[in-house]
């Protein structure tokens, strides 16, 4: 299987690993045929996402594609955030082969978990 460099750097190295303690929403998300799971973690200020971690338990395409959509997401308003696109994951990291598509919707079905969370979280304040 062919993947491109930059999976092969947010794979090897990747970006906001870890957990937000405090975090404005969770989104968890799992694929019950491969196995990947994601949980990622957003911190929202004024309507901006500032900040954006994963944990993910799966291959190496599923790591890099969390990776990307954290550093696509921070700095993004909750509706610029909901148009990133398991298709914007893939072409950000130069590309997934086919039978790897499904980690780029594992990681847009993440955020849009994290951001109905989020949501959630809110209206339970008012």
């Amino acid at each position: 299987m062919q993947y491109s460099s930059k999976v092969m750097e947010h794979f090897n190295n990747p970006r906001n690993v870890g957990e937000i303690p405090d975090a404005d929403g969770i989104g968890n998300v799992g694929n019950p045929v491969c196995g990947d799971i994601m949980r990622l973690y957003i911190k929202v200020k004024d309507g901006v996402i500032i900040d954006a971690k994963f944990k993910t338990f799966g291959c190496g395409a599923a790591i890099a594609t969390s990776s990307m959509v954290t550093e696509m997401v921070k700095g993004k308003n909750i509706d610029e955030a909901l148009k990133i696109s398991n298709r914007a994951v893939a072409e950000a990291l130069g590309g997934l082969p086919s039978v790897k598509m499904h980690c780029s919707v594992l990681a847009e079905e993440a955020l849009r978990a994290a951001i109905d969370d989020y949501y959630k979280k809110l209206k339970k304040q008012k």
